[in-house]
């Protein structure tokens, strides 16, 4: 009975040692979104407390302050997580390996003694030491494995931040055509207004296409980003993201001019991304959908910014009913989950993207 219990006891140490580092390879060095459930749990209950949190703000500046915080309190007790289970392996182990008595009062004496021997070894305080040689060398492996962790963390923070500062570079730009809020019909007005063509916005897809690409590979790869807010409260990288995608589809299927190539890869660009973006948070979307099908966008916003259109002088084509269809066939493989991302970041109002999540929103800034 007693080596069984040792034997078991070495083995469930084991077996969560593994698991604690597959874990952390998983997030920390693997170039992929994984989705590990020890990492999705985690973050569900602090974001749930942040949720309840934030549902007690009297105004958005308020809320945004608070889930400012999300972001930054995951980075910070994530690797706290992964030391404390990796205490709670190793001390199963340092049980199994010491006990020589089924007394329960020894027993449980044992277990604390092999839990302050664990934290001690990981962290290397030298709390409590150990004289046989096994003992020795799963101590000696309890600290290299503590070292590891706090290595990878520490080259993981950079990465976030590199990858956070090049993606608001962008949205931080994109204020001075799309306005504050961001909106897709503001692009097309400045644009218009200053260049008297649409010509100019060629560089401007082929910039976004880039940065759809960008934020592909690191919102998946390191998917906390999601979660960082931008610096002032009135940006997001997802209503940055969804003005974008709303100016090349009224760009496409609206305005009378040459069709634009760049424009079109920026929307495909755009979608996909935020597509495999959605599939990291379990988004439900139809990876097919009809051109028809519907979308948040009504016919009377629609014509509302055709009107703003033709007002700013730019050339509309002739058949409106055409173009809305042009349009709805663009806008609905993007609108779900620009719609879901808005809602799941806590995004700041803007036109035909936070507005369609937020509903209280509206309330909170009368």
């Amino acid at each position: 009975m007693l080596l069984l219990l040792k034997i078991l006891s070495v083995l469930f140490g084991i077996l969560l040692i593994i698991f604690t580092l597959i874990s952390a390879i998983r997030i920390f060095v693997l170039p992929r979104g994984e989705n590990v459930w020890l990492n999705r749990i985690f973050w569900q209950v602090v974001y749930q407390v942040f949720l309840l949190r934030s549902r007690r703000a009297v105004s958005y500046e308020e809320r945004d302050r608070l889930l400012a915080y999300f972001a930054p309190a995951i980075l910070l007790l994530q690797p706290f997580v992964y030391l404390g289970l990796l205490v709670l392996a190793y001390t199963p182990i340092y049980w199994g390996l010491l006990l020589d008595d089924l007394h329960p009062a020894v027993m449980l004496n044992l277990l604390y003694d092999s839990f302050l021997l664990s934290g001690s070894s990981l962290l290397t305080l030298g709390y409590a030491g150990v004289n046989d040689v096994g003992n020795m060398i799963i101590s000696f492996s309890d600290a290299a494995v503590g070292m590891v962790i706090v290595a990878l963390f520490i080259a993981y923070v950079p990465t976030i931040y590199s990858a956070f500062s090049q993606r608001e570079k962008q949205v931080a730009m994109l204020e001075v055509r799309a306005g504050s809020p961001p909106f897709g019909v503001t692009i097309l007005q400045r644009v218009y207004r200053n260049q008297g063509s649409t010509e100019y916005l060629m560089k401007v897809w082929t910039r976004w296409e880039e940065w759809f690409v960008e934020i592909e590979e690191n919102h998946t790869s390191l998917p906390i980003l999601v979660f960082f807010r931008s610096p002032t409260g009135d940006r997001s990288w997802v209503t940055a993201a969804g003005a974008v995608l709303d100016a090349a589809a009224l760009l496409d299927s609206c305005v009378d001019e040459p069709r634009t190539v760049e424009a079109v890869m920026c929307i495909r660009a755009g979608y996909l991304a935020l597509r495999h973006i959605s599939d990291y948070f379990r988004i439900d979307y139809d990876i097919n959908p009809k051109p028809e099908g519907p979308i948040s966008i009504s016919r009377d916003e629609f014509d509302e910014a055709w009107q703003m259109m033709v007002e700013e002088g730019i050339p509309m084509v002739a058949d409106v009913e055409q173009a809305w269809r042009n349009f709805v066939g663009w806008r609905v493989n993007y609108d779900r989950v620009l719609v879901a991302l808005a809602r799941l970041t806590g995004a700041p109002f803007a036109p035909w993207s936070s507005d369609r999540s937020l509903p209280d929103m509206k309330k909170i800034l009368g």
